[in-house]
């Protein structure tokens, strides 16, 4: 492995392109500069299963369903595609294992990705009405 200098103000740009707690700025970089999800494949690695894989285990979500987020003032709508494996894969084509930070990458905003997406087919279910659902509440 080499090592890299880098301004300050290149670092706060990388630290804003991660998920907090599971990105190194090497994975920004890879995703940024290589595309995808930022991993190269290798026949033995996998991901983690995303947080939305219990919705996919429950029959609550299947894989290509469509998340949206409206912002009506700004004339925006942002759509997410559930993957396989229980990310959000977003317009740009960056993946996320969480709504929230995938949302955050859309709006630029930290914003609570369960409570703020619905589904495209179904725009009056938000995600979160699914989450209690999965945890028994409805």
């Amino acid at each position: 492995m080499r090592s890299i200098e880098i301004d300050d103000e290149v670092f706060a740009f990388l630290q804003s392109q991660c998920e907090p707690l599971v990105d190194t700025p090497n994975d920004v970089l890879r995703r940024l500069l290589l595309g995808g999800s930022g991993r190269l494949p290798t026949a033995t690695a996998e991901r983690r299963p995303g947080d939305l894989m219990p919705f996919i285990r429950a029959g609550l979500l299947k894989a290509g369903d469509k998340l949206i987020h409206v912002q009506p003032r700004r004339g925006l709508t942002h759509e997410a595609m559930v993957t396989a494996d229980g990310w959000l894969k977003i317009e740009d084509g960056r993946e996320f294992s969480k709504p929230s930070p995938a949302l955050k990458a859309q709006t630029g905003v930290d914003i609570n990705g369960y409570g703020k997406y619905v589904l495209k087919e179904y725009p009056e279910v938000h995600l979160q009405d699914l989450r209690e659902q999965l945890r028994g509440g409805a």
